[in-house]
């Protein structure tokens, strides 16, 4: 087994591999990808990405991804009045960290519908959720209404939850049996083509 690696080709692997397959490979998988012969030289893989800061262990001991791409940070610019600009490097930024502060925690779901839109989430967009807080009123909340999911504000009347959509088109939703929190909304992420 070479012990030679070159970490931009194994990240790489890793990358359309995870886009192809959306988790990351087993250690047999790893042994097949990088042509290892034994699992000894994949777990040896594993360590190195590890401590590359590729990849890390969770809270049960399962190895998982922390980020495929860092982007670097160059600066600001003026979203109001134009002013001068000078291209600096300040600092890398790990999207994953920066979105997610408890990834056992998260996940993300596709926006469908309108009913959010004043709060600046369209359709199409992903947003982050955190199960497991407890939501603040104006907190926006992914939630099951008498057994439909919506996205909505949280807020309270008379000590009894309501959610709110941000579009007056949409009336507040007064939970007739049953409100359960499915998580906090932390981040939307919307790409432009």
């Amino acid at each position: 087994m070479a012990r030679s690696l070159d970490i931009a080709q194994a990240v790489k692997k890793l990358r359309r591999f995870y886009s192809e397959h959306e988790r990351i490979p087993s250690v047999d998988e790893i042994r097949t990808l990088f042509g290892y012969r034994s699992k000894n030289a994949a777990f040896w893989l594993i360590r190195r990405l590890m401590g590359e800061g590729y990849l890390k262990k969770d809270a049960r001991g399962r190895v998982m991804l922390r980020s495929l791409c860092g982007a670097r940070v160059l600066g600001n610019v003026q979203a109001g009045f134009p002013s001068p600009a000078e291209e600096e490097l300040r600092d890398t930024l790990d999207l994953d960290r920066y979105l997610i502060e408890r990834p056992e925690q998260t996940f993300l779901v596709r926006v469908t519908g309108d009913s959010m839109i004043d709060a600046g989430i369209r359709e199409g967009d992903l947003v982050v959720v955190e199960r497991g807080r407890t939501p603040a009123p104006f907190d926006i909340v992914v939630a099951q209404v008498d057994g439909e999911w919506t996205m909505k504000y949280y807020d309270k009347t008379s000590g009894k939850p309501l959610l709110r959509a941000a579009n007056p088109k949409y009336p507040p939703i007064q939970p007739a049996r049953e409100l359960v929190i499915g998580g906090v909304v932390t981040a939307v992420i919307r790409k432009y083509k």
